[in-house]
């Protein structure tokens, strides 16, 4: 709206942030001007066609990202702790927040309206969550068939990625982190990457509790326990412990490593949204391709 000095909303946000030294926040051509402190919550709207104008720990989201986010978006600093004035300068319409960010939304709420959803919960399944969450967030953005739209493409894809690895569901997966050459994070069947595996017709070989998707630090003896699984290692390896994995001798005794059933993932998000969800499940079955 241009008031009676000619000068647009618009324009003021320009002049603000030039006096900040900060660039012009993008702007969406219709809807919502969306500003995410939550990356699940950033993937999916990005995925449904209305990426955030700001989006938290920008370069770090950048790093691992499905679809990187477009030019001119502004980086809003921590996740826990956003740059309240940076955030107040791109005039959100919306603010994309978690159940994790609980304790700053107070001051969220002052600057715009915040949409959360508790995503990752301990003991829950994340997957149908952030399934979910596409139509919820399609809703709220005032673009209600966008999600079912996403939701139908994201079940094709999972449904083409199970015919390829019909061939690999004889055995159950495990799924982890190396931390060290003696200690490892497990994937739990309430992780983002567990749900991906069943949309797959695969099966995750860790039953036990988790807490919020991981059981760590688990002992490297632990795999003893599953000879007949396939270990799939997800995300960079220190090379101080990769070193160590190579010449230790209970590694190489494992029967999975014997039999060559060990996969390497790429860093991939697991606390993230469906789009991340389906990069695991295309790079974990071209990996499993690879060694067929």
């Amino acid at each position: 709206m241009v008031g009676a000095c000619g000068f647009s909303r618009r324009a003021f946000l320009a002049a603000a942030c030039a006096v900040a030294g900060r660039a012009l926040p993008a702007f969406a051509a219709d809807g919502l001007r969306l500003a995410a402190v939550d990356w699940a919550m950033a993937e999916t709207a990005m995925a449904l066609g209305h990426p955030p104008a700001a989006l938290a720990e920008l370069i770090g989201f950048r790093d691992a990202a499905v679809e990187p986010p477009p030019q001119g978006t502004i980086d809003l600093g921590l996740r826990g702790a956003p740059n309240l004035e940076a955030l107040s300068l791109v005039a959100p319409d919306l603010i994309l927040s978690s159940s994790y960010y609980s304790a700053i939304q107070p001051r969220l709420e002052r600057i715009a309206p915040v949409f959360t959803r508790a995503l990752y919960v301990a003991d829950e399944p994340a997957f149908p969550k952030v399934m979910a969450l596409l139509a919820e967030l399609a809703q709220r953005l005032g673009d209600p068939a966008a999600g079912p739209r996403a939701q139908a493409a994201a079940q094709a894809e999972f449904a083409t990625l199970a015919g390829r690895a019909a061939g690999f569901a004889d055995r159950a997966c495990l799924l982890f982190e190396l931390g060290d050459s003696r200690h490892i994070r497990v994937f739990g069947t309430d992780s983002l990457f567990s749900g991906a595996l069943e949309a797959m017709g695969l099966r995750n070989a860790w039953t036990a509790r988790t807490s919020f998707a991981f059981a760590a630090p688990v002992p490297l003896e632990k795999l003893a326990e599953y000879p007949e699984a396939r270990l799939v290692i997800v995300g960079r390896m220190p090379p101080q412990a990769e070193r160590g994995l190579g010449s230790a001798a209970l590694w190489n005794s494992l029967p999975p490593v014997k039999a060559g059933r060990v996969h390497r993932l790429p860093e991939l998000r697991p606390f993230a949204g469906i789009p991340s969800a389906l990069r695991f499940a295309h790079e974990l079955v071209a990996a499993l391709e690879g060694r067929a």
